[in-house]
């Protein structure tokens, strides 16, 4: 029998107790599903960064950590997690986040913040067609990459930017430097999806924004230190950003005092962009576990040197 430990905030075990047991059977694993195994007996952990197990030391039987998060910048540094990291790429997580970036491209693109304010005036701008507004994607990963090809099939031309080269069909792929100079210089909406690395933190600052068309739009719905905050604000403050829609910050909740939630160019989401579904989740780590248990590769298992 497989023993797994679910290892999350109480709340968490209410919701995936079911789904899991239903993927387990489903996959036709034989699993002992508890929070409580003793750790040296466990073969696969269920995880959640902010669950109360941080030291792994005792889990020395444990095949794999299967977070149930897509990020994973909190436990990478982990230095006890020594066993194979699997990030969770859901299915239902990455419709949420295509319908998410979506709405709010087409909220910019159709200006329909201009119609709310006019209802009280006779004023029509048509807006351009899709494929006269550029669109930029920082981050061609699971998320990136679905977003971008979503943003596509409605005729928006899309740039997509990695650090690596990558291909992807109707997609134009730019990496490096000089490839990120190019995506920005052109995109009058930008949106970021790439993860939380020392690599990454402050892509976009004074220098990256200023490389922006005047009057581009941001939507940030990765990750919090993608943005340098005092130079978004003052972008902002002076038009050359026209617009941004944050969805994650550095600090969460968002204090009350931030200046982000008064600015009248910034609208701020509760971190709602996409949420893990237990059904579909509880899918992705049962395929983890037959895997495991064949011997083959892992999916989604983390780079530690890449932080993701």
């Amino acid at each position: 029998m497989i023993k797994v430990q679910f290892a999350a905030r109480p709340e968490r075990w209410t919701g995936y107790q079911a789904p899991l047991t239903a993927a387990f059977e489903k996959a036709g694993l034989d699993v002992d599903l508890r929070q409580d195994h003793a750790p040296a007996d466990v073969d696969y952990v269920v995880y959640a960064p902010n669950s109360d197990l941080q030291d792994f030391t005792p889990y020395t039987g444990c095949k794999a950590v299967l977070s149930l998060w897509a990020g994973v910048e909190k436990i990478t540094g982990n230095q006890t997690l020594t066993m194979p990291l699997c990030r969770m790429v859901d299915p239902g997580l990455t419709a949420g986040m295509v319908e998410w970036v979506a709405g709010h491209v087409l909220r910019y693109h159709l200006d329909i913040d201009r119609s709310i304010a006019t209802q009280d005036r006779w004023e029509p701008v048509v807006p351009p067609l899709a494929q006269e507004r550029p669109v930029a994607v920082l981050g061609l990963g699971a998320l990136g990459a679905a977003c971008a090809q979503g943003l596509a099939k409605f005729g928006f031309p899309v740039t997509g930017w990695s650090r690596s080269p990558k291909e992807i069909s109707g997609i134009i792929c730019q990496h490096g430097p000089d490839g990120l100079t190019q995506a920005l210089s052109q995109a009058e909406i930008l949106v970021l999806l790439l993860p939380d690395t020392p690599a990454t933190e402050n892509i976009l600052n004074a220098e990256t924004l200023a490389q922006l068309p005047k009057g581009a739009r941001i939507i940030n719905p990765g990750r919090g230190p993608l943005i340098d905050d005092a130079a978004l604000l003052a972008a902002l403050d002076t038009g050359h950003i026209a617009h941004a829609t944050l969805d994650v910050f550095r600090v969460e909740p968002l204090p009350a005092t931030d200046p982000y939630w008064a600015h009248p160019k910034v609208t701020v989401t509760p971190h709602i962009a996409a949420e893990t579904r237990a059904v579909t989740a509880a899918q992705m780590i049962a395929e983890n576990i037959q895997r495991g248990e064949a011997g083959a590769p892992f999916l989604n298992q983390v780079d530690r040197e890449l932080g993701y």
